[in-house]
């Protein structure tokens, strides 16, 4: 399996404003986000603001491809199959309770 690099954004870095379709702007949170190594390629998993605050409800999350080019940073939509295995193996395990 490729190397894969987890990071936990911290303090104020940790929120995303994403417009909609209809160019309306959401507050998300950013969970995590992962670099694999063997593409190059960079993934970003979020949840809508807030929703962290009842830790027994389920949370609806969205994962991205994205690419930073100095401040300016892009979302792209998660294509191939074997893509979202990768990020929903990433997100099972990153959501296990600890023992």
């Amino acid at each position: 399996m490729s190397e894969i690099k987890l990071n936990r954004p911290e303090g104020d870095d940790n929120r995303i404003i994403v417009p909609d379709e209809d160019g309306n702007e959401h507050l998300f949170e950013i969970l995590f986000t992962f670099d694999v190594d063997s593409t190059g390629t960079s993934y970003m998993v979020l949840a809508p603001e807030g929703t962290n605050e009842d830790e027994s409800e389920e949370v609806e999350v969205h994962a991205f491809r994205f690419e930073e080019e100095g401040e300016d940073l892009s979302l792209f939509p998660i294509e191939t199959e074997e893509e979202w295995e990768m990020v929903e193996e990433l997100l099972n395990t990153f959501t296990e309770p600890e023992e």
